[in-house]
């Protein structure tokens, strides 16, 4: 740094005394002038030309670390696949809930006469519908389906060709029985001989899951109602039948000790489960955007464009 001198000056101050102001004489106030240093920087950030402010070049945002890797990938995927398994399930909801009330409405119908011959292509329009049909029951062709969980207890379905007039048969659900009742002869109550009138819901066939093993007709083992197979067995049509009742704690119990079949209440059994698996993806976007941690002002530095 430099140092240049500058001069100061000062007047002196006229004497204030009336003796001297009323002499008549003429009073000249000298000026003393005395060197003063003037401090001056010989460089200064603004002398330079390619000098840039802050706000000429206003700062950017940057992240420390490392960059994005796949597991910020990974855990942005997780809101939109919520998102559109929610939407999907919101979907399935309102679809379910038009096919309980079509199928509500054909129970609370008086039941239909089941005709001689049925066209299977037909049975999906007519799917829970309430039918009666009226035959005596092939028991030398029955077949146990099992093994079915009922209030806690094993047992069997017991599935029974009804032979109508005309020779035409129709594959009957009676219901469930105690495994204990496995044999014929240990349920005589529950072989009737004379003609009787079945009154149920006309249903569409079954489709077995992955995880059920395959029937066994040589051995008697059924696991699941393979409608098809079994009216080949027989030689029934191909329509099923679930018989109903209706639903009395003192009969079932009756009929339970005896080993006849209860019967299915007359109601739709169809799950509804969609509104809660569309709040489960609501919930997990919600515990997405908790869980997901702002970056921290630690790891954010201001840069300008530049240079620091």
């Amino acid at each position: 740094m430099n140092s240049l001198p500058r001069l100061v000056c000062r007047a002196r101050p006229r004497p204030s005394s009336p003796r001297l102001l009323n002499s008549g004489t003429t009073y000249a106030s000298p000026v003393r002038c005395t060197p003063r240093l003037q401090r001056r920087d010989a460089h200064t950030p603004a002398d330079d030309p390619a000098f840039s402010s802050i706000v000429d070049n206003p700062p950017n945002l940057i992240r420390t670390g490392k960059r994005h890797g796949p597991g910020i990938i990974i855990l942005a995927i997780i809101p939109i696949t919520a998102f559109a398994l929610g939407t999907w399930q919101v979907q399935r909801l309102g679809w379910k809930t038009d096919l309980i009330a079509r199928f509500e409405d054909r129970l609370v119908r008086d039941p239909l006469p089941l005709p001689p011959r049925i066209d299977p292509s037909a049975v999906a329009e007519f799917d829970y519908r309430r039918v009666e049909a009226t035959g005596r029951f092939r028991h030398d062709q029955e077949m146990l389906i099992g093994p079915r969980i009922h209030d806690g207890e094993n047992g069997y379905l017991v599935i029974t060709p009804l032979e109508r007039e005309g020779g035409t048969t129709v594959l009957v659900n009676r219901g469930w029985i105690q495994k204990r009742f496995k044999r014929q002869q240990d349920r005589r109550d529950a072989l009737p001989t004379d003609e009787v009138v079945v009154r149920g819901l006309l249903r569409e066939p079954w489709k077995k899951n992955m995880f059920t093993p395959d029937n066994r007709p040589e051995t008697h083992e059924y696991y699941f109602p393979d409608v098809a197979q079994m009216a080949r067995l027989t030689g029934s049509q191909p329509v099923w039948i679930e018989e109903t009742m209706t639903p009395d704690l003192l009969s079932a119990y009756d009929r339970e000790a005896k080993g006849i079949p209860i019967g299915r209440p007359a109601e739709v059994n169809l799950r509804n489960n969609h509104s809660q698996y569309a709040l489960s993806a609501a919930t997990a976007i919600m515990l997405w955007m908790v869980v997901r941690r702002p970056p921290s002002e630690v790891a954010r530095k201001v840069r300008q464009n530049k240079e620091w």
